[in-house]
């Protein structure tokens, strides 16, 4: 072996796809004044995706509706990669991922994802809009929700026959 051979390393593991080698949270927090990762399904590069394809002025869109709209979320929905970020809700243990499954129980896999897809967005527009930051509430707080809603359709129901309902 020569002396002023190149001597070659080997790779010492795979890497990610395009996740940087950083974590750029800082900096996109400073640019965009919230971070978009907190919200549940979420993750660096979609965040990432977000504000290289929308930049941080919302100006654009009136409202909600017309951003959700925009994003072609009603009523059909396309995909890239194969999955949408509602469907990685499923083992999520917070608010979204406890809705996600409720709705699924409910409507199946493919309306589930549609309707739960909504949300995320939903989240990204207050969040580039206003500066509110995404506070996850638990997985407990949807089912004590949930618990109080099918408890007023109950009492609506029995009032509706002219009965009242009694703590057991």
């Amino acid at each position: 072996m020569a002396e002023d051979a190149p001597v070659w390393k080997k790779k010492t593991g795979k890497g990610k796809g395009n996740a940087p080698q950083f974590d750029p949270r800082a900096e996109r927090e400073r640019i965009s004044g919230v971070d978009l990762t907190t919200i549940d399904g979420i993750d660096v590069m979609t965040a990432q995706s977000i504000l290289a394809e929308l930049g941080t002025d919302m100006r654009e869109w009136k409202t909600e509706a017309h951003f959700v709209s925009w994003m072609g979320l009603p009523p059909n929905r396309e995909i890239t990669g194969g999955k949408s970020s509602a469907s990685t809700l499923i083992r999520s243990e917070s608010y979204l991922g406890a809705k996600y499954r409720s709705l699924r129980a409910r409507l199946g896999a493919p309306k589930a994802v549609k309707a739960m897809a909504r949300h995320p967005a939903c989240l990204v527009y207050r969040m580039l809009t206003y500066g509110q930051a995404w506070v996850g509430r638990g997985t407990q707080a949807f089912e004590r929700k949930n618990a109080e809603r099918q408890l007023a359709m109950l009492q609506g129901k029995a009032a509706g026959l002219g009965r009242k309902l009694v703590a057991a």
